[in-house]
């Protein structure tokens, strides 16, 4: 029989600009997005670390994510 001891996974999200918008509304609508991803993280009590969040010229902000894997105990990958 196995059991999961410690499982993570890592991303890297893009949140990307909409088309649609004019310019400087759509990079407000990605830091909002962004803001609202983090937020639901938490409210959801998920455990992460971000390893590195940047803001492209463009107004798209790119994040590589260590997060829980489920409801997976973390181990050492979030220390």
């Amino acid at each position: 029989m196995k059991r999961v001891k410690a499982a993570c996974i890592c991303q890297t999200l893009h949140f990307m600009l909409k088309e649609d918008l004019e310019q400087n509304l759509a990079r407000r609508s990605v830091q909002e997005e962004v803001e609202y991803y983090k937020k639901g993280l938490d409210r959801n009590g998920t455990r992460y670390k971000i390893v590195e969040e940047t803001t492209q010229s463009d107004g798209s902000v790119i994040i590589k994510i260590i997060k829980q894997y489920n409801q997976s105990p973390v181990g050492d990958y979030l220390k």
